[in-house]
């Protein structure tokens, strides 16, 4: 029993870690018993009061969550599952950077040897990483995506408005799929992207029923073989700003190739604040790539984390 008179425990050990500065607070909780509540996510993702972090991200065994047998039934080799929540404590689909963390988090625990590809169950369905050919590098198989509002958005190249403190009059975008919701919109040149303010929510029109993640993004021209180059900020639904979005940089490349047409790049280079992530298009799939970082450990006194 604690001071509190409750069987909880009283201390939790957590790994700190992130993918273009894009962070997360990792936990392994392969045997099911933790209950990651709302509260205890806002505690740990607390930049004053806690550990401080984009979103909380625990490894849990598949069959232990009904999602995550959902996932089982997808792909029998899904056998454990990231659970993510945002740093508000609301529940997220899933996140193409922390995947890519939790991969290097269950390497480093024994759970995954490194070989082939690592299927791990989310609530966008089963996603497959593997080491990329850059040292330190991970690439995820990000599934397939899609433009909600079909073939009439596809033509018109947008199917709603964004107004962004700091951008005058609202802007047209076009909103991406990838296992989560993005809207992105296309900036005439780094200043702009340099004056938007997103420390205030976006307002998207029509206003998407469970919130989006808001990309703004500039077209950089390409690379001398050929890939396209891409500069983002982006506004992530129940974080803010973000040095980093791993789903937001898969829809910022989808966007900018949508709207350059078939001669477009099937290989984009995203720069964020945080660092440089490459995307792949291929078909209706999209593969992200880059670093994933662990970089310490803790143990978080839940009493004192609680009175934060």
């Amino acid at each position: 029993m604690n001071a509190h008179g409750s069987s909880r425990p009283t201390h939790l050990a957590i790994t700190k870690g992130h993918g273009t500065h894009n962070d997360f607070v990792l936990i392994d909780d392969r045997s099911g018993f933790l209950e990651l509540t709302g509260d205890l996510v806002r505690g740990l993702a607390d930049r004053r009061g806690g550990i401080g972090a984009d979103g909380v991200i625990r490894l849990v065994a598949s069959e232990a969550i009904p999602a995550g047998r959902a996932c089982l039934a997808q792909d029998p080799a899904a056998e454990w599952f990231m659970d993510y929540r945002n740093a508000d404590g609301s529940l997220a689909e899933m996140c193409g950077n922390g995947i890519r963390v939790l991969a290097a988090f269950a390497l480093r625990l024994g759970v995954w040897d490194g070989e082939g590809d690592f299927p791990i169950g989310t609530r966008a369905g089963v996603r497959r990483v593997r080491r990329d050919g850059v040292e330190g590098w991970f690439a995820a198989d990000m599934g397939a995506w899609r433009v909600p509002g079909g073939q009439r958005a596809l033509d018109a190249g947008h199917d709603a408005e964004v107004k962004i403190k700091g951008l005058g009059d609202p802007r047209r975008a076009l909103s991406i799929e990838v296992g989560t919701p993005h809207t992105v919109i296309a900036l005439g040149d780094p200043l702009e992207l340099a004056n938007a303010d997103l420390a205030k929510v976006p307002v998207v029109s029509p206003a998407p029923s469970d919130g989006s993640n808001v990309e703004l993004v500039v077209p950089m021209g390409q690379r001398s073989d050929g890939s396209g180059v891409v500069r983002m900020r982006v506004h992530e639904r129940g974080v803010g700003e973000t040095q980093s979005c791993g789903t937001g940089a898969c829809a910022a490349a989808i966007a900018v190739g949508l709207w350059a047409g078939d001669d477009a790049p099937d290989v984009w280079w995203v720069e964020v604040p945080g660092g440089t992530v490459r995307v792949r298009t291929t078909g209706g799939a999209v593969e992200l790539a880059g670093p994933a970082v662990l970089a310490f450990d803790a143990v978080v006194d839940l009493d004192a984390l609680a009175g934060r």
